[in-house]
């Protein structure tokens, strides 16, 4: 359904024209956008007791009543302040302007909520052509699927802000899979902007206009409507492989999950045994905090000595020394690239293991 912001712009801008004031009232009388003040709106009962009669429109004590229809239903009442015949006409304007806005919604919520259905339901290829031909959307066009995980459940903010970037482009499509996951998909067809671009916009704008915390994902491109199922799920492993290895990551691709998604895969039992045999029993007492920022540190330096020491603000045989002392309880000189890539695989094998743990 269409925001009660986007009702008010409508209004705003026929105030500002017009220079009249107008109200708009949900049927059973609760106002949803206005340009005055509270206390000088019509009362509830003339409202309601004009959507009860059979009048397209009325007018009672200075105000003009208008029914605003989409397909035959009645969805909201719009009041204009004003006496003489150009208010009458101001009025069916208004109220026409927005039948028209609430339909075009109402349309694209349909569409929406068919793309929402093909997400989490197991449709079959003949329902699915039949609703996009109903609906008019393309089965064959590049499509990502982009899931915008916000911090809290139903961020109504965050969802307003992506509708605002991507609702108005005919193509895509935007819904929520469940109370912190919004879902765009997003046609790619002639898009000029990398995948990439798109989920930091997101990112950016949402922080921004929204005032809260989000983290995206993306799936692998689809090129049939279908497929963006596939997309879907690539873009949720995503997520998920990022809450569990990457944390400090707030953009995350599915083709771009390196050696994490490759141990998400991993049975649990595998990981377990894999930590056990490199790191031995005692791991929580080996890798304190200290230890684990020496390490991730100088893994995200290139095995650089000097500047890992020069960030860590450490002389260099300090670093030695703590790489020295974690050789000598594991057997593994993390200095050498091969032993590096085993303790790293390591280090997420038991991120794993106590993250299937804490479910």
């Amino acid at each position: 359904m269409i925001s009660e912001q986007k009702i008010q712009a409508v209004i705003d801008e026929v105030r500002a024209i017009a220079r009249l004031d107008v109200c708009v009232f949900e049927p059973e009388g609760r106002p949803a956008a206005s340009t005055i003040e509270p206390g000088e709106l019509p009362g509830k009962e003339l409202v309601e007791g004009f959507a009860l009669s059979p009048a397209e429109n009325q007018t009672v004590l200075g105000w003009h009543f208008f029914k605003v229809a989409v397909k035959g239903q009645t969805e909201y009442i719009l009041a204009v302040r004003g006496y003489g015949q150009d208010v009458d006409v101001i009025g069916r304007l208004a109220a026409s302007q927005l039948g028209s806005l609430i339909s075009a919604y109402e349309d694209r919520y349909d569409r929406n909520a068919f793309i929402q259905k093909l997400l989490i339901d197991n449709l079959q290829p003949s329902y699915i052509c039949s609703w996009a031909r109903k609906l008019h959307i393309r089965q064959e066009a590049k499509r990502r699927v982009f899931l915008i995980e916000t911090k809290y459940e139903q961020d109504k903010a965050a969802l307003e802000t992506v509708r605002n970037l991507f609702g108005h482009v005919s193509g895509d499509f935007i819904t929520t899979v469940d109370e912190k996951t919004i879902v765009l998909v997003k046609e790619m067809t002639g898009e000029r902007k990398e995948p990439e671009h798109i989920a930091r916009t997101l990112v950016d704008m949402v922080n921004a206009e929204a005032m809260t915390q989000v983290r995206v994902a993306y799936g692998t491109e689809a090129e049939r409507l279908e497929e963006v199922v596939k997309s879907c799920g690539e873009a949720g492993i995503a997520l998920e492989v990022g809450r569990i290895f990457y944390g400090e990551r707030v953009v995350m691709s599915y083709e771009r999950l390196g050696i994490g998604r490759l141990i998400y895969h991993l049975p649990l039992e595998l990981c377990g045994q894999f930590v056990r045999e490199v790191l031995g029993e005692e791991t929580e007492e080996l890798l304190d905090e200290e230890t684990l920022g020496t390490i991730h540190r100088f893994f995200e330096n290139g095995l650089n000595m000097s500047e890992t020491a020069r960030q860590l603000h450490l002389h260099r045989n300090t670093l030695v020394y703590r790489l020295e002392k974690l050789q000598k309880a594991t057997g593994l000189d993390i200095r050498v690239f091969e032993d590096a890539m085993t303790f790293q695989i390591a280090l997420m094998a038991s991120a794993m293991e106590k993250w299937v743990k804490s479910r």
